[in-house]
C-alpha cells in the first residue's frame, strides 16, 4: 500500500460518464495548486476502504486540474467500479505525486500512438505533447463500441486527420502491421491497452523495425524465478542483511527488517517501489522496464523482482 497516496488531498470537481468510463476532474482540496506533470504520468488515488489504485493523467498537461479516466472493471481488483459509480463533485480522495515511467520523448522520428480501450488516457496526453512539439505523429484508437471510446471526440477535434478510430462493433479493426509499415522502419510507437493488444503491437513493431514503448495496466505473466531458492539482500544505508525466502518478496522481507519502502500496486506495474541496485544481478519481473533498462541493472521493483545471484546490495 502506498505511503505516498496520503501526501495530497484532492476534490472531485467535475464528472462525465461515457459508457463504462468516467472522466473525473480533480482540484486541490482546500485550494492551492496541484503538482505539475508530463504526458505518461500517473497518480495513486486512495479510495474509501483504504483501497489504492493507479490512474493515468489524461490532460491537458499544465491545466490547474488533474483529469483521470476510470473504467468500470466488474472483474477487476475492486475500487475502480466504485469510483465510476459514485464519483461526484465534492468527493475528497487521497492522492500521490505524479509518477512517470511511460514517457514521451520527442526525437524527430515518425511517432505512432496506439491506444486500446482505456489505454487512451496516457496516449491522449502524449499526442497533445507531440502536437505542441511539432512532431510527425498519428494516433490509432481502438475500442469495442464508439460509445465506450471516452476521448474519441476530443482526439478528433484536437488532432483531426491524424486520428484513426477502430470500432469493434462497426466492423473496423486496427491492422497493426499496416500501421507499422506506414510509419516506416526507425519510427517510434507508444502503446497502452489490454495485454493481448500490447502483445500484438509488439509483434508487429518487431516485424517492421519500429521501436515500441508500452505501458501495462495489468502485470505480465510471470515465469519461474531465475533462482528458486533463498538469497541475501544487503541494505546499504543500514548495513542490515536480510534473507529472502522463496515465495516472499524483497519488499516484504525488507519491510519486516524495518526498511521504509514506498509501494502501492505490489504487481510491478506502478513503479512506486523503484529501488537503486548497487551490486548483484537482478531477475527483473516487472511490467515497466524496457530491455535496455533491464540490461543496465541499476534499478529494480522490489515488489516482484528478485535476485539472479546469491546476494544483492540495494540503496535502502
Amino acid at each position: 500500500m502506498s505511503h505516498e497516496a496520503a501526501q495530497l488531498k484532492v476534490e472531485v470537481v467535475e464528472v462525465s460518464r461515457v459508457g463504462d468510463v468516467a472522466l473525473i476532474e480533480l482540484a486541490p482540496y482546500g485550494g492551492g495548486e496541484l503538482p505539475a506533470w508530463r504526458a505518461g504520468a500517473h497518480i495513486d488515488l486512495r479510495l474509501p476502504g483504504d483501497v489504492v489504485r493507479q490512474y493515468s493523467l489524461c490532460g491537458p498537461a499544465g491545466a490547474d486540474r488533474w483529469r483521470v479516466g476510470v473504467l468500470r472493471e466488474v472483474d477487476g481488483r475492486g475500487g475502480s467500479q466504485w469510483l465510476v459509480d459514485h464519483a461526484e463533485p465534492g468527493l475528497v480522495l487521497g492522492a500521490s505525486q505524479p509518477r512517470r515511467h511511460f514517457a514521451y520523448e520527442p526525437s524527430g522520428a515518425t511517432t505512432v500512438f496506439l491506444a486500446g480501450g482505456i489505454g487512451v488516457t496516457p496516449i491522449a496526453a502524449m499526442a497533445a505533447e507531440a502536437k505542441a512539439a511539432g512532431a510527425d505523429y498519428s494516433v490509432a484508437y481502438s475500442g469495442r463500441t464508439r460509445a465506450s471510446m471516452a476521448l474519441a471526440d476530443e482526439l478528433l477535434e484536437v488532432h483531426g486527420e491524424r486520428v484513426a478510430l477502430y470500432v469493434g462493433d462497426e466492423g473496423t479493426r486496427a491492422d497493426l502491421d499496416a500501421i507499422m509499415v506506414a510509419a516506416g522502419s526507425g519510427a517510434v510507437a507508444y502503446a497502452c491497452g489490454p495485454a493481448a493488444y500490447l502483445d500484438a503491437a509488439a509483434a508487429a513493431a518487431s516485424r517492421h523495425g519500429v521501436d515500441l514503448r508500452v505501458e501495462h495496466f495489468t502485470p505480465v505473466e510471470l515465469a519461474q524465478p531465475a533462482r528458486d531458492e533463498a538469497f541475501e539482500v544487503e541494505l546499504a544505508m543500514t548495513g542490515v542483511t536480510v534473507e529472502v525466502q522463496p515465495g516472499t518478496s524483497i519488499l516484504q522481507a525488507v519491510e519486516e527488517a524495518g526498511a521504509l519502502v514506498l509501494s502501492s500496486c505490489t504487481e510491478g506495474t506502478c513503479g512506486t517501489c523503484e529501488t537503486p541496485v548497487l551490486e548483484g544481478e537482478v531477475d527483473h519481473r516487472d511490467s515497466i522496464l524496457t530491455p535496455d533498462e533491464r540490461a543496465r541493472n541499476d534499478v529494480m521493483y522490489v515488489c516482484v523482482s528478485r535476485a539472479a545471484c546469491p546476494r544483492l546490495v540495494l540503496d535502502l
